[in-house]
């Protein structure tokens, strides 16, 4: 069972994030690549609904906040795609793909966690209920999966806080779990971070609007000019688990390379004494409530 140590422990406290290497066997690697595979293979997404994923600020309102198909889909399997890979752009991507789907796309979510047996066992498993265990929460729940390719001309993803998008009064209650499932390099789209930044609040947050607005979300605050010199990389092998608190400021540069950088990661709240924000964009359902990540 994957506990943290004391030192780690400390350096996830101090730094926000923290890199273990060699969490996830090359199986457990292989067995999510091979399902995935089987997903993109049966992906039917309806040419009204095919959505470009961003994280700039007018693109994330005019695109995934226009579009019931991001919206609803926190307790769905979705797919989202790369900028440019339509041949027409329009909020709502109706064009032919541009290049073959299954290098298309940027992202699959929310809720691989949930209805996929394979992303279940992982987000589950002992080894990942220890590990949190040791950072001390008490009543974690799952609220959030993604599936991200960067494929090889994959863009960047730009400064940003995930407490933004899931937002918990009071903060620090969400956590980020990130693993690779491919090497990933300062060339394909490494993480990269601002030690201790997780430590001076959320600038920014993207809230829903009410029902029957367009667009369907938009931001309270603005997120601040970033000195890139505070970043620094993370780069790490193939099963590795990086823990991302939610608070803290990382992105990712645009992937240069000639392979891909794929990864699953999903976020856990602690639920007790938490506050879930009901303008956050991703709300429980009746059918699908936050699932407790004990069992």
């Amino acid at each position: 069972m994957a506990c943290l140590s004391p030192p780690q422990l400390q350096k996830f406290q101090e730094d926000g994030f923290l890199v273990l290497e060699g969490f996830l066997s090359a199986d457990e690697c292989a067995a999510m690549r091979q399902r995935i595979g089987e997903i993109v293979a049966e992906m039917n997404v309806p040419a009204h609904c095919r959505t470009e994923f961003s994280t700039q600020e007018e693109e994330q309102i005019r695109a995934q906040g226009s579009t019931d198909y991001f919206l609803s889909s926190g307790d769905k399997i979705r797919f989202f795609f790369e900028k440019g890979v339509f041949d027409q752009k329009v909020p709502c991507a109706t064009g032919n793909f541009l290049v073959s789907p299954e290098k298309s796309i940027n992202k699959i979510g929310h809720a691989l966690h949930a209805h996929d047996p394979v992303f279940k066992c992982i987000t589950h498993s002992p080894k990942m209920q220890g590990l949190v265990r040791s950072l001390g929460f008490q009543i974690p729940v799952v609220v959030q999966s993604m599936y991200i390719f960067k494929p090889h001309f994959g863009g960047e993803v730009s400064p940003h806080q995930d407490a933004s998008f899931l937002y918990t009064e009071p903060l620090g209650r969400l956590l980020g779990v990130w693993l690779a499932l491919e090497d990933a390099t300062n060339q394909n789209g490494c993480l990269w971070f601002i030690p201790g930044s997780h430590t001076g609040g959320v600038s920014r947050r993207m809230v829903r609007n009410p029902a029957g607005s367009v667009p369907g979300t938009s931001f309270l605050g603005s997120e601040p000019i970033r000195d890139n010199s505070l970043f620094v990389p993370a780069p790490v092998p193939r099963g590795s688990l990086v823990l991302i608190h939610g608070e803290v400021v990382h992105k990712s540069e645009q992937n240069l390379s000639d392979h891909s950088r794929q990864a699953y990661t999903f976020h856990i709240m602690e639920a007790a004494g938490t506050t879930w924000s009901p303008d956050n964009w991703l709300q429980p359902t009746a059918e699908l409530p936050f699932p407790p990540l004990y069992t």
